[in-house]
């Protein structure tokens, strides 16, 4: 009897405290900075911050605010020139605003710096293939194929890029890689193969 007085007055102490911190959550926030204010504070303290300038840079393109991520990420290699991926994610917002050579242009930065990613040279590919240039567009994918072979996605742009070529035969070979690996797009693949055809 008494143990259960005691977890009684226990669990009636425990309740009573978590109506009072409720209650106080509750309460308005009269300030609270964003994200973004405290990144922008951290960068006028330490404008040297590629970090900083980094995750600023993500948050923008969570805003799909890309020429304000391109800013930060230009921020972000002046300071650290050897930083690969914030050249890939230059290239990717270039792509996002329709400035192809200048995804181009970093794509390349960042495949001198980031040694075997397949994605990059896939982005690469995409970005020469909005330029028209199909021959190098082919060459990054074979790239990309040749780090990774079973990267789908490249063997999906590799086909395509053949057709435009005008090398269906060819396009049907990595349609025939591609079913092992994925059937949707291996069926895309084929839906734009026997267009071809016609």
């Amino acid at each position: 009897m008494k143990t259960l007085l005691i977890i009684v007055l226990f669990l009636s102490s425990f309740l009573s405290a978590c109506s009072q911190e409720n209650s106080r959550q509750t309460a308005p926030i009269v300030s609270r900075k964003s994200d973004v204010e405290l990144l922008r504070e951290t960068i006028k303290n330490n404008p040297k911050d590629a970090d900083a300038w980094f995750h600023l840079a993500e948050l923008y393109e969570r805003a799909n605010l890309y020429q304000e991520e391109i800013d930060a990420l230009k921020n972000v290699v002046a300071v650290k020139p050897d930083m690969g991926y914030a050249y890939f994610k230059l290239g990717t917002a270039y792509n996002r605003l329709d400035r192809y050579q200048d995804a181009v242009d970093n794509f390349i930065k960042a495949t001198k710096r980031v040694k075997n990613q397949p994605m990059v040279y896939n982005n690469l590919a995409i970005s020469y293939g909005k330029l028209g240039k199909i021959d190098d567009e082919i060459a990054a994918l074979r790239k990309a194929l040749s780090i990774r072979p079973k990267y789908a996605i490249a063997r999906f742009n590799l086909g395509m890029a053949l057709l435009k070529k005008g090398e269906r035969d060819e396009a049907l070979k990595h349609y025939a890689l591609l079913k092992d690996l994925d059937e949707s797009a291996a069926a895309a693949l084929k839906k734009e193969i026997d267009a071809k055809r016609k």
